[in-house]
């Protein structure tokens, strides 16, 4: 069981909130349900990505779980576009964000979630204290109103070991999920970060900001970069920006995720130009940390130049 204190909630409400997310994300809001979560991106006018969501639905409304470093820029831009639409925006804060997984964990959660263990990717169990989402990284996100019962019950468990948030961010790598955070916003469109190949973006949807731009990287086949998950020996920040000597006045990628799994030993999400991997990629100048290049769980089709 993890705390995710590194992230935040938005909430979105109001008579208008479906509309006015429908013109302002890169998915289907139409497609969350109560049972039913999604991911989702909000992106600048040129298409690069200012945020990204895990989206549910809760007594009408929706509750956007974003990188906690972003929430309140995010939040009040978002404000901004409201202009006369009946909604309201705000920084949740009564909510803690737990991530839990391991076959110890079923029993207890069927107690407070009957039916909920073992459900489907992105279902959503409900009761008066939380929700239990079902996350395609494997394990649930338990979101629990401040002062509820369920996290303290769970923590008692006897075999339950408490993790780190870093913990969470290795799921997360190893599921091909990363998340925009301050150190990456506006670097990346959607399906550089692999956006919509893990649900995140709907071609078929109307107009929201960035929308030509992401479409038009996606049927005139022009993405360059795209991410990779990754091995490495150093510790690197985010946002660290990568080297090839295949093209070396410039900088070709940048490290969108990272988590410690040993001594010296790292694993990360990166985006980067894809022609470069047969000449190596480095995440500095002199070429001496070197990138290597694992497999993600879903494929990635050959970009064109």
């Amino acid at each position: 069981m993890a705390p995710l204190d590194n992230f935040a909630l938005i909430r979105v409400e109001g008579e208008d909130a479906a509309a006015f997310l429908q013109g302002q994300l890169s998915n289907d809001i139409r497609e969350v349900t109560t049972e039913r979560a999604q991911y989702s991106t909000y992106s600048t006018a040129k298409g690069r990505m200012l945020a990204s969501f895990l989206i549910w639905l809760r007594d009408g409304a929706y509750y956007l779980m974003v990188s906690a470093d972003i929430a309140e820029t995010v939040a009040k831009r978002l404000t901004m576009f409201v202009l006369r639409s009946k909604v309201k925006v705000v920084l949740d804060r009564e909510w803690s964000l737990l991530g839990v997984s391991g076959i110890a964990i079923e029993q207890a959660l069927h107690k407070h979630f009957p039916g909920a263990a073992g459900a489907e990717e992105m279902r959503v169990a409900f009761q008066s204290e939380g929700i239990l989402l079902a996350l395609p990284s494997g394990g649930y996100l338990l979101a629990e109103r401040d002062g509820g019962g369920i996290g303290k019950d769970l923590a008692q468990m006897e075999g339950l070991e408490a993790a780190l948030p870093e913990a969470w961010a290795w799921k997360d790598i190893q599921a091909g999920i990363a998340w925009v955070t301050q150190a990456t916003q506006e670097q990346f469109v959607p399906q550089m970060a692999n956006m919509e190949l893990i649900g995140a973006v709907n071609f078929k949807k109307g107009c929201y900001p960035g929308q030509e731009i992401v479409a038009r990287s996606q049927y005139l086949g022009k993405m360059k970069r795209r991410m990779f998950k990754v091995s490495f020996d150093a510790a690197l920040p985010v946002g660290a920006k990568l080297y090839s000597p295949q093209l070396p006045d410039q900088s070709i990628g940048m490290l969108a995720s990272e988590c410690r799994v040993g001594e010296n030993a790292y694993l990360g999400l990166a985006v980067a130009q894809s022609q470069t991997w047969e000449a190596g990629i480095f995440a500095d100048e002199g070429h001496t940390i070197a990138l290597r290049r694992l497999e993600l769980p879903y494929p990635i089709e050959s970009v064109t130049e």
